[in-house]
C-alpha cells in the first residue's frame, strides 16, 4: 500500500535547464554571519550580479566583495595566486572585524581552474588565529541557486569543534526572528543546549559530535547532512517547518529525540498553533479549489507543494524540483496527496508544454519563465521570493499562504477591472 506519493514514479529531465547563480545564497548568508566576509573569486559579471541582488548602496560597507579576475589570470599571463594573496591581505587591513573569510569559487575560478582549497589553507595559516579562511563553490554551471547555502554550510562542517555532550544542532540560515522564534518554542519545551549552524558570529559557531541530533531548516542541505553524518551526528528525520503541520510535525519529531512529554509539547504548541491555523485560513479562501504547477528552482518545492494541498485546498498538478534527496523528503513524499506528477531535474521545453496543456491556476517559477507565461495569460508566483522572505514556523504560516493567494487575487482584480471599463465604454 503506497502512503502519499512515496511511490510515485519520479520523472528524470536532463535536458536544458534554467538556474539562478549558486553565488546568490551569500545574499542571505552575509547578513546571517556578522562578523564573516565573502569574497567571490571572479568576472566583474558575477560583481554586477551581486551588486544588482543585493541592492548594496555604493557607500554601504558590506560583508562581500569580489576579487576581479582579469584578462590576464584567465589567459594564464599572471599569478592568480599572488593576486588573491594581495587582496585578501588589503581586505583583512581595511577590516579587522572579520573572523570568517569565505573564498567563493565561480564560474571562470572554476574554469581556469584556481585551487581555492589550497589557498583557504595558505591564508588561514598566514592571517590565524585572528582568521578563519574557507572556501566553497558558488558556480551555477550544474547547481541552483540555493546550493550556495549548502555548500557554505557543508565546508564549515570540518571545522567545528568536536563534542561528547547530547546537543540538538539546528541547520539552515534563517532571520534571526524567525531562528530566535524556534529557539524559544524548544525553550519552553526544557531542550535547553541549542546551536545552530551557520552560528551569527564565529564564537557562536556549534559544537558536534557522536551525542549531536540534528534537524534540517532547510530541504536543500543535502551535502551538510552527509558531512554532519560524517562527524557522528544523527539527523531528526521529519518534514520541514512551513505551514502549521509542517512545523507541528518538525517540532514533535525533535520533542521526542528529547523526551519531551505530550502535555508539555501540547501546552507549548497550543496557542500558537491556533494562530497558525487562523491566519492560513484567510488565504484559504482564495487558494481552495486551485491547482499548482512548481517548475524547478529552490529545492523547497515538495514541502511547498505539501503545505498548499494539505493546509491551503490547493491541489498540485505537478511537483518539479532540482534535485530530489529522498532521504532527506522521505516524510514530505509520504504526506504529498497522491495525483502530482514529481519531476527530478529540468527539460525547460518539455515542461512549458506541460504548463500550457495544464492550464494551472498558479505557476511557481524562476524569474526567467514568469513573464512570458504571464503575457500567455498563466498567473506566476516567483520562487526566489519564497527564499528571501521570512516562511518558517508558526508565526510566518499566514504569511507564506499570502504568497501564494496574492498572484491570484491580483489577476482576479485586474480581471475585475477590465470588464469595469468594457462596461464603461459600452455604456458611453
Amino acid at each position: 500500500m503506497s502512503v502519499g506519493c512515496t511511490d510515485t514514479p519520479v520523472l528524470r529531465e536532463r535536458g536544458q535547464h534554467e538556474v539562478f547563480c549558486g553565488l546568490t545564497g551569500i545574499i542571505w548568508l552575509h547578513r546571517k554571519m556578522q562578523d564573516a566576509f565573502f569574497l567571490v573569486v571572479g568576472s566583474r559579471t558575477c560583481a554586477h550580479l551581486l551588486q544588482s541582488a543585493a541592492g548594496v548602496m555604493i557607500f554601504a560597507e558590506p560583508r562581500f566583495g569580489t576579487a576581479i579576475l582579469e584578462e590576464g589570470d584567465l589567459a594564464g599571463l599572471k599569478d592568480a595566486n599572488d593576486e588573491l594573496d594581495r587582496e585578501v591581505a588589503r581586505l583583512l587591513e581595511r577590516r579587522p572585524d572579520i573572523r570568517q573569510l569565505f573564498l567563493v569559487g565561480s564560474c571562470p575560478s572554476e574554469v581556469i581552474k584556481l585551487d581555492l582549497a589550497r589557498a583557504a589553507e595558505r591564508l588561514s595559516d598566514a592571517h590565524a588565529p585572528h582568521v578563519r579562511v574557507l572556501n566553497y563553490s558558488g558556480s551555477g554551471i550544474e547547481t541552483t541557486f540555493t546550493q550556495g547555502e549548502d555548500a557554505c554550510l557543508a565546508a564549515m562542517v570540518p571545522k567545528l569543534a568536536a563534542t561528547d555532550a547530547p546537543n540538538l544542532l539546528l541547520v539552515g540560515a534563517l532571520p534571526d526572528v524567525v531562528e530566535d522564534q524556534a529557539r524559544a518554542l524548544l525553550a519552553a519545551m526544557g531542550i535547553e543546549r541549542v546551536q545552530v549552524l551557520p552560528g551569527r558570529r564565529a564564537d557562536q559557531d556549534p559544537q558536534v559530535g557522536p551525542n549531536t541530533r540534528y534537524a534540517l531548516l532547510q530541504p536543500f542541505l543535502g551535502d551538510t547532512s552527509d558531512a554532519l553524518d560524517r562527524r557522528g551526528a544523527t539527523r531528526i528525520p521529519a518534514p520541514f517547518p512551513f505551514g502549521e503541520e509542517g512545523t507541528t510535525l518538525w517540532l514533535r519529531a525533535v520533542a521526542n529525540a528529547f523526551g519531551v512529554d505530550a502535555d508539555t509539547f501540547d501546552r507549548v504548541t497550543e496557542a500558537p498553533r491556533a494562530r497558525a491555523r487562523k491566519a492560513v485560513a484567510a488565504a484559504t479562501e482564495t487558494l481552495a479549489g486551485k491547482r499548482v504547477f512548481f517548475l524547478p528552482d529552490s529545492q523547497l518545492e515538495l514541502p511547498l507543494a505539501r503545505f498548499l494541498t494539505r493546509e491551503c485546498g490547493m491541489s498540485a498538478v505537478e511537483v518539479g524540483t532540482p534535485f530530489l534527496h529522498s532521504r532527506i523528503m522521505a516524510e514530505e513524499l509520504a504526506l504529498l496527496p497522491e495525483g502530482p506528477r514529481i519531476a527530478e531535474g529540468q527539460d525547460v521545453e518539455m515542461q512549458l508544454d506541460r504548463v500550457r496543456a495544464d492550464r494551472p491556476d498558479l505557476t511557481v517559477c524562476g524569474l526567467g519563465l514568469a513573464n512570458p507565461l504571464e503575457r500567455e495569460g498563466l498567473t506566476t508566483k516567483w520562487a526566489i521570493e519564497l527564499v528571501f522572505t521570512p516562511v518558517h514556523f508558526y508565526e510566518q504560516a499566514g504569511d507564506l499562504a499570502a504568497l501564494f493567494a496574492r498572484p491570484i487575487r491580483r489577476k482576479a482584480l485586474l480581471a475585475a477591472g477590465r470588464g469595469e471599463a468594457a462596461i464603461a465604454v459600452a455604456a458611453e
